[in-house]
């Protein structure tokens, strides 16, 4: 992972984006992490990054795996024709 200062990133955002396409770049502020910039190929990046990051999204994988795990499902052998 790169590594920037929040005063090179300011002064030169799209070298750090063009960066950002091979590897993710932390940006620094007063030497203490501030942020991550992450660049996406297409828009199945973004909408995926935007799922994993979707609290509602999580919460839903999380109830389903309790489900799962207190027995709570059919399996596909068992779904009807």
């Amino acid at each position: 992972m790169k590594t920037c200062t929040i005063t090179e990133a300011k002064n030169d955002i799209c070298r750090i984006i063009r960066e950002a396409e091979t590897e993710r770049v932390l940006i620094t502020r007063h030497g203490r992490p501030a942020a991550v910039v992450i660049a996406f190929r297409d828009e199945d990046d973004w909408f995926d990054y935007r799922l994993e990051c979707d609290e509602r999204f999580l919460a839903k994988i999380a109830e389903a795996r309790q489900e799962i795990r207190d027995g709570q499902f059919i399996s596909l052998a068992n779904l009807p024709d």
